[in-house]
């Protein structure tokens, strides 16, 4: 009798077993993207200046819809008298697919660093608190590898904030291309 009922257990828990759905068994739609990139940005403080750098990304995907982002830029080169601007920056993100693209609308708060123009203010430097709209494009190179571009435009309401000059507010915005390599997860 008990090894009647050891055979039939063993057929009915493998046959339950089979019917698992796939998704579920893997552990779920999460992913982790790492990448670098490249940024040309206008500083809305002197308009006709690009200043352009390297950055990195941290994108993490809760589902197919729903993620977290972060990103660090240093846009240090080509700016006027030594102008630079460092971005500090994390949120959310809501992405939609099309084949192999991803289109994504993002909107990160965090930090802004700026040295100014030596020429314009003496070689002041100011950290403002920033809030960034912004989207990107994945295009699926690979299931490890997407290259994307982007546009982010920053809000910095109490930018300058020099001394006995209006502080209305800076709105840096700029293009990006990199580059991403999933870490971890199945899509």
């Amino acid at each position: 009798m008990l090894r009647k009922l050891f055979t039939i257990s063993l057929l009915l828990g493998s046959g339950i077993a089979f019917a698992q759905v796939a998704p579920s068994v893997r552990g779920g739609n999460s992913t982790l993207w790492v990448g670098g990139e490249f940024g040309s940005f206008n500083s809305d403080y002197l308009p006709k200046t690009r200043i352009i750098g390297p950055g990195v990304t941290v994108d993490y995907n809760l589902n197919q819809h729903i993620g977290l982002i972060g990103e660090a830029r240093w846009l240090h080169w080509n700016g006027t008298d030594s102008q630079t601007q460092s971005d500090y920056l994390a949120g959310g993100k809501y992405t939609f697919h099309y084949r192999k693209f991803s289109f994504a609308a993002k909107m990160l708060i965090g930090g802004v660093w700026i040295k100014y123009p030596v020429v314009a203010t003496a070689g002041s430097t100011g950290s403002y608190f920033a809030f960034a709209p912004g989207g990107f494009v994945d295009y699926r190179v690979s299931r490890r590898f997407s290259v994307r571009g982007g546009y982010e435009y920053q809000i910095l309401p109490s930018a300058p904030g020099f001394a006995g000059q209006p502080s209305n507010g800076l709105t840096p915005h700029g293009f990006t291309a990199g580059v991403n390599y999933r870490l971890l997860g199945v899509r």
